[in-house]
């Protein structure tokens, strides 16, 4: 596995969100990542964070297409 794995500071700057909620979507789930090291430090896969971005995406096109389908 060649991934890169990101810290939630990195995370949070990518999102634009606080450290704490990147932990939030990490412990809903919604976040894949892994606690490493002896402090139990969470990493996230780069590969996961672009899918929940991509998955985010999508959904935000979702709901944007049927709102626009009911008003009319």
């Amino acid at each position: 596995m060649k991934d890169k794995f990101l810290t939630i500071t990195e995370v949070a700057e990518s999102l634009q969100l606080s450290a704490q909620g990147v932990r939030a979507l990490i412990q809903s789930g919604d976040l894949p990542a892994i606690q490493v090291g002896a402090r139990n430090l969470w990493r996230v896969p780069e590969s996961a964070f672009d899918e929940y971005v991509q998955n985010r995406l999508a959904a935000t096109r979702q709901m944007v297409a049927s709102r626009s389908g009911s008003e009319e």
